[in-house]
């Protein structure tokens, strides 16, 4: 019907005059496309927008509007494209430039989304939304005394919008002003009883600070106000677990199941739960659908060990004890108690070289209790099976996608750093076109056949790995070993695992040699690998976003725990060293990139390409960089250029995003 009456009008306004004809049909399709809009029919806004346009190229009012419904279909970069028309055509149009900031935040282009904000609040300076807005911005960006300051001016003008003291008790968490936090949280739940977001904030707190019964009511309390918010049904289960009540911890995961099938995390604390109340078969049942959503996190073999090893399923313990510690050649616990299940086996060869490698491990661990990146392994009994808050996730679900993660949604993975490493001769990659007669020169002076500077992984058997490095540890144990020695032995301890062992052997190295550049790049690639193990055991959780709101956001994404200083600082002395290196900038860009820096990460790629126009895997890079950057059309440029010189997986991405990047 509503297609019939649009016909008819535009039948009835094709019989007036010219002049008349285009008024009124830029009243009549803005009046319709506003009609959509309150309706949520976004497409047909844009559809009947469209027809406004077409008659009306000026109608700034048009393009905003369409650039709204573009924003609720998350057409982002859509929605920014028609908010810069409207702002083009009229230059003093508030509300676009206040549009326009809010989709560039969710853009996370911030530097642009706070430029914005200062033309609309410039422009007036009475309006309170733009301060709210970009208090968000600023909160999303890490700036919290300036959001507080932004959230103040928005509340001195608006104090019934509980969401504004929700944010500012965030800013002040994040300062750790948590008594201001708990009065704003306050202040937010009298504002709007029905509100269950500032339940949850203030129950979260209570529940960090083990005042479980009240954390408890305000979780009651936001069920209460929305019986399908699923954090509150979480944080509810971790409080009855703190206060041994598993059945209602276990009821409560149930339900966040329930609403999320796929909740990695649920499954995961459900696991242990199980465990711990006996039911073991069902814990398993849990822990089988983590491993299959997470192949790649170390806790869940180690906790599933512990379930099998309940059950008598020795062998199947001692499989996934070796499961872990595959993953994570450093990790003393499973060594120890995959000893202690040999010895069941009877296995006491087996048994014997497990308490041998964790003492050492331990050791190890011990000797670096000042290194705070350490430390945390110096005490090898802390417990692997507490339960885990919302705010984390296991290591391999969809995160951390350009560090090429299992699982991550888009599938869009920077390719690897790169590094001197071992393959084989005959499977070697064709010689490449920019000659760097610096490295062969060093490859030759090292004399080893398998050497090689490439981000693939070694094709090498794990056997004639660990060859090679007995090989290797025997030449030290010679009275004078040299610094290519200890090079060969860093290589080699890299490839099987022992990061910490390459990470020492390559400082000796340099102790002997410190103006060669190779050693700077092989100690921070290894560096670099070593904090992502790390990672997968203790920080093998990871932030998410569990809410629509941006600014609810900010609390489930915080900076990295670890960060790649070490292994930039080795880079930055290679390239002072060798400046036309073009891999050291590569791995430097690639390290950047990881810890959110993308800019710096562009110019270091663009650095490496200069110095190597023919560098597929830095244009390949950049481009997904440049698609994070949400530059769609250079991203796209880049790996073409990357697919042209022979990286095939440019032309998947490209299938996906080529369309896109027109403007």
């Amino acid at each position: 019907m509503r297609k019939i009456i649009t016909f008819i009008m535009l039948g009835m306004a094709l019989l007036s005059g010219l002049r008349a004809r285009a008024q009124y049909n830029r009243e009549y399709f803005f009046w319709m496309g506003q009609r959509c809009m309150m309706d949520n029919n976004y497409r047909e806004a844009i559809r009947t927008l469209n027809t406004l346009l077409r008659f009306d190229e000026d109608a700034y009012e048009g393009y905003f509007l369409r650039g709204i419904a573009k924003y609720n279909l998350d057409d982002l970069i859509g929605a920014e494209a028609d908010f810069t028309t409207a702002i083009a055509k009229n230059p003093v149009y508030t509300q676009a430039y206040t549009y326009r900031a809010v989709t560039r935040s969710r853009l996370g282009n911030y530097d642009d989304a706070l430029q914005d904000f200062r033309e609309a609040i410039d422009l007036r300076p009475d309006l309170p939304g733009p301060y709210y807005s970009r208090g968000v911005t600023r909160l999303l960006n890490q700036q919290f005394t300036e959001a507080i300051e932004d959230f103040d001016k928005f509340i001195r003008q608006e104090n019934k919008v509980a969401d504004a003291f929700i944010c500012r008790g965030l800013s002040y968490l994040h300062l750790k002003d948590t008594l201001r936090a708990y009065e704003n949280f306050d202040t937010a739940i009298r504002t709007n009883r029905e509100n269950p977001n500032g339940y949850n904030q203030r129950g979260d707190l209570y529940m960090h600070q083990r005042r479980y019964r009240e954390a408890e009511a305000d979780f009651d309390k936001a069920i209460a106000c929305d019986s399908a918010y699923l954090l509150s049904y979480f944080n509810r289960a971790l409080v009855y677990s703190s206060t041994n009540r598993p059945t209602q911890a276990l009821a409560d995961f149930d339900k966040v199941i329930e609403l999320d099938t796929l909740n990695s995390l649920a499954y995961f604390n459900r696991a242990m739960l199980r465990a711990q109340v006996g039911d073991y078969n069902r814990a398993l049942e849990d822990y089988d659908r983590v491993a299959a959503y997470s192949p790649n996190n170390v806790l869940v073999y180690y906790n599933r060990a512990g379930v099998h090893t309940q059950l008598g399923e020795i062998e199947k313990a001692v499989e996934d004890y070796t499961s872990a510690i595959r993953l994570y050649p450093d990790f003393a616990n499973a060594y120890i108690y995959r000893g202690r299940l040999r010895e069941l086996l009877r296995d006491p060869k087996g048994a014997r070289a497990d308490r041998n490698t964790a003492q050492r491990k331990i050791a190890e661990y011990r000797t670096r209790l000042n290194d705070s990146t350490y430390s945390i392994y110096a005490d090898t009994t802390q417990r692997f099976d507490r339960l885990l808050s919302f705010d984390t996730r296991p290591a391999g679900a969809d995160f951390d996608k350009m560090a090429g993660r299992t699982g991550g949604r888009d599938e869009m993975r920077l390719l690897p750093l790169f590094k001197f490493t071992l393959m084989r001769p005959d499977t070697l990659p064709k010689p490449a076109r920019h000659h760097q007669q610096r490295v062969e020169d060093f490859r030759r002076s090292i004399g080893n056949p398998y050497l090689v500077l490439s981000c693939r992984v070694s094709d090498l058997h794990p056997d004639t790995l660990l060859l090679l490095d007995k090989r290797c540890t025997e030449r030290l144990k010679t009275a004078d070993p040299t610094w290519k020695d200890y090079f060969e032995r860093g290589v080699t301890q890299s490839q099987i695992k022992q990061y910490t062992n390459s990470v020492n052997t390559y400082s000796s190295a340099i102790e002997m040699n410190p103006t060669n550049p190779f050693l700077y790049l092989n100690r921070s690639t290894t560096r670099a690998e070593m904090i992502d193990f790390i990672s997968s055991i203790d920080n093998s959780y990871q932030r998410i976003t569990i809410d629509a709101d941006p600014a609810n956001r900010l609390n489930s994404n915080p900076k990295r725990t670890y960060s790649y200083d070490e292994a930039i600082a080795d880079l930055n002395k290679a390239a002072k060293l060798y400046p036309e290196f073009a891999h050291a900038y590569y791995n430097r860009a690639n390290l950047r990139a990881l810890s959110g820096n993308l800019p710096e990460a562009f110019e270091d790629y663009t650095k490496a390409i200069g110095l190597n126009p023919w560098f597929a895997e830095a244009y390949y890079n950049r481009g997904i960089v440049q698609l994070y950057m949400k530059d769609t059309r250079k991203g796209c440029l880049d790996l073409s250029k990357a697919g042209e010189l022979g990286i095939e997986e440019a032309y998947e991405i490209l299938k996906r995003h080529a369309p896109h990047a027109k403007n």
